[in-house]
């Protein structure tokens, strides 16, 4: 029996051969379908030193490719000296086998070169356990191309179930218990991560998303002067950083910088990302981040979109970043994307460019979650205070004798919140905001609007 291929992977300066099977309905143009795998390999530190791009109407079962085009690459292979082949496709176990035994190389998929690369840049303990999470539920169908114990093991004639396969089983039950105990600690961390989401609730957040190398961290760095790693290549940032970002005459935001996005993206690894996420889920504003300079820009937003969907984030949140629009050739191109996008903000995350309009942008999305508010109580109630203190914007305090009378502007979410007791509260700007607004435990909730009638109900002090 020949020898495996390989025991683990390892892409960093490997000889690579490119290969992508290019279908009718692609949105991509057939002489454009591997400049984003260059892009991949290049991150991976992989020598690329031939292509092959096939025409069909969909894949063959066996291999992918055709038989004719099966030959041509053994013939590229041996021209070039190749150590592995790169396939733009995800490839299913077996036609992943078969084209191993066929051109008697390593044969990698799309996916395979995805997780190699989120395993080299995964720094802290949460991107290394999602990343090994992703790998081991796509290593799993493929263990018996992989691993080289099993494949120098036999079982004897008429032996039915040989050793080989005994050792399978084992391997299998080995990854279905580490997969078990790492969905365990990253649950345990996603718990954690929500109670420090729903800790931010009194405070607006911004979370940006966007398609990898977008430019979203650079753009945070600009905003906020902090220093989030920025590199030109693919997924260079894997976790999500929060930094606050001040507003000029209108207040503090806190900023999260996400994990970058990317087409076909393995489903695996979209999964053991999910508590990443999280800070996306429950943003009051998405920036997605888009580089206006690429040519595939509205087909990175489609993706983005779809993936965004596929996490349960609502797009209504969202508000577009045309970015990178100093690096744009052909302004035309732009001009193209706004009219599709007309309440998209362009900028430039590197000249500064636009910034003005982004935050006025931003302070205008926001400020759709904020209410003005005027609220009455005792000089002594530092319980309710001491909430407004920290949560609004007391824009005017009065006092009369031992009552107290606060111009505030606050979150809308905040506003259920408020203590009311021996307090009253009128919402003069927005009539039709009329929540119900708790008071001590085991007293009657007092609602201060009837937003039926559209008028104030009745005044009254509760306690």
């Amino acid at each position: 029996m020949a020898e495996p291929k390989r025991d683990e992977l390892k892409l960093h300066q490997k000889r690579a051969v490119l290969v992508a099977v290019h279908f009718p309905e692609s949105p991509i143009p057939k002489e454009h379908v591997l400049d984003e795998l260059q892009g991949l390999v290049k991150t991976a530190g992989v020598h690329v030193v031939g292509t092959l791009v096939q025409s069909r109407e969909r894949p063959d079962p066996a291999t992918c490719l055709g038989k004719g085009k099966v030959e041509e690459l053994k013939t590229l292979i041996e021209q070039t000296d190749a150590k592995l082949v790169i396939f733009d496709n995800n490839l299913t176990p077996a036609q992943g086998r078969q084209l191993e035994t066929s051109t008697n190389s390593v044969i990698v998929d799309r996916s395979e070169v995805i997780l190699d690369i989120f395993a080299s840049h995964a720094r802290t303990h949460e991107a290394q356990l999602q990343v090994e999470l992703a790998q081991l539920l796509y290593f799993r169908p493929r263990l018996k191309r992989l691993w080289t114990h099993l494949e120098r093991i036999e079982g004897g004639i008429g032996s039915g179930r040989g050793p080989g396969e005994k050792q399978l089983e084992t391997d299998r039950r080995l990854v279905d218990k580490r997969v078990d105990e790492l969905k365990r600690r990253l649950a345990e961390i996603e718990k954690r991560r929500k109670q420090t989401v729903n800790r931010r609730n009194e405070q607006l957040t911004v979370s940006l998303v966007g398609y990898t190398n977008a430019g979203k961290s650079t753009l945070m760095n600009a905003l906020t002067g902090s220093d989030v790693y920025v590199a030109d290549q693919l997924f260079a940032t894997l976790d999500t950083r929060t930094r606050s970002w001040k507003i000029p005459q209108w207040g503090d935001v806190l900023i999260s910088d996400t994990v970058g996005f990317i087409r076909d993206l393995p489903h695996h690894l979209v999964a053991s990302f999910r508590s990443t996420l999280e800070e996306a889920r429950q943003a009051d504003l998405l920036w997605h981040v888009v580089d206006a300079s690429n040519l595939e820009a509205e087909l990175q937003i489609q993706t983005v979109e779809h993936v965004l969907t596929e996490i349960g984030v609502p797009h209504e949140r969202m508000l577009l970043v045309f970015n990178k629009i100093d690096a744009v050739e052909d302004p035309s191109y732009v001009d193209v994307l706004r009219r599709k996008h007309p309440d998209a903000v362009s900028v430039s995350a590197r000249t500064g460019q636009g910034f003005d309009r982004l935050m006025k942008a931003t302070a205008d999305r926001l400020s759709d979650g904020y209410v003005d508010a005027i609220i009455e109580t005792s000089a002594g109630n530092g319980r309710l205070l001491a909430f407004l203190a920290r949560f609004a914007e007391v824009k005017g305090t009065e006092y009369h004798e031992s009552r107290v009378t606060l111009n505030c502007r606050l979150p809308k979410r905040t506003a259920d919140r408020l203590n009311l007791e021996d307090a009253v509260v009128s919402y003069p700007s927005d009539p039709l905001f009329a929540p119900i607004l708790a008071t001590e435990a085991g007293t009657t909730p007092t609602k201060l609007w009837d937003s039926d009638q559209q008028v104030p109900m009745t005044e009254r002090r509760t306690g």
